[in-house]
């Protein structure tokens, strides 16, 4: 079920972008999600969208920001009633820093001043089943994994359903919050507070609306053309069966096993 916009947490893409719009908000989250020292950000965009050709695949990052050291994009990912296979997270981290770069680049720059990028998913299900607080992943050498790539790019997928026992200190709080909204410290109770700011801002709520209206808009586009696709196929044959001599079965067709039959002679699976 759609959430209506004063239903939504921090857990839900949309808010965890507004949220994370406060620079001085955002940089302290990195920190405690990098457990280091993040620089001064010089912005954040919620909902950054990219394309680069008219005909190519956008992307939109929930929150994307640099300093003058890094490119950040931090995800928000829930489930949605979908497999966490269907998903495909690793290529899309993969997509993602690749889009930070491109952007970066795209101002003329040369590869040595491409700044180092994080990409971090924070996930309400563990992204890899194997039951640890966060996985972090790095490029190195398969015949000595003592050399890494050093290319300046990390992903990180941290499962805020992980056993509080397996959580790191200085991960509980945010954890706690973004499964249960329980404010447990000051980086928590300002995240609420932003929350609920976000929640009043009557620009969002239509930005949001839009959003959902856009969706249905797509999903109906795609049924439209799912159906046409099904009853060109039907058509396609109904000819065959009558050029092939099947004209006894064509009014059999609502018959499972015979429709099963008839798509596979002709070709139609």
């Amino acid at each position: 079920m759609v959430k209506r916009y004063e239903e939504l947490t921090i857990s839900d893409d949309f808010m965890f972008g507004k949220a994370m719009g406060d620079k001085v908000l955002c940089r302290d989250v990195l920190e405690r999600l990098l457990e280091e020292k993040v620089g001064e950000l010089e912005d954040v965009q919620p909902q950054r969208e990219f394309r680069y050709t008219s005909d190519g695949k956008p992307v939109r990052l929930d929150m994307y920001t640099r300093d003058k050291k890094r490119m950040y994009d931090a995800e928000m990912q829930n489930l949605n009633h979908q497999p966490v296979e269907k998903l495909e997270l690793p290529k899309r981290s993969r997509f993602y820093q690749s889009t930070m770069d491109t952007d970066h680049l795209s101002k003329g720059k040369s590869y040595r001043e491409l700044p180092e990028g994080r990409v971090l998913f924070l996930c309400t299900f563990d992204p890899f089943g194997r039951g640890y607080a966060k996985y972090s992943f790095q490029n190195l050498c398969k015949e000595d994994r003592e050399l890494y790539l050093k290319d300046g790019t990390e992903k990180i997928f941290y499962n805020c359903a992980a056993d509080p026992e397996k959580v790191p200190e200085n991960l509980r709080e945010l954890y706690d919050y973004i499964r249960t909204e329980k404010v447990g410290g000051d980086l928590s109770r300002r995240i609420d507070e932003a929350v609920c700011r976000a929640r009043k801002n009557e620009e969002w709520r239509s930005e949001y609306m839009k959003e959902l209206l856009h969706d249905d808009d797509v999903r109906e586009e795609g049924r439209a053309e799912g159906e046409a696709r099904g009853t060109n196929r039907f058509v396609m044959l109904i000819s065959r069966m009558n050029a092939g001599g099947d004209t006894d079965k064509v009014a059999r067709l609502d018959e499972p096993e015979v429709l099963l039959a008839m798509r596979k002679k002709y070709g139609l699976e």
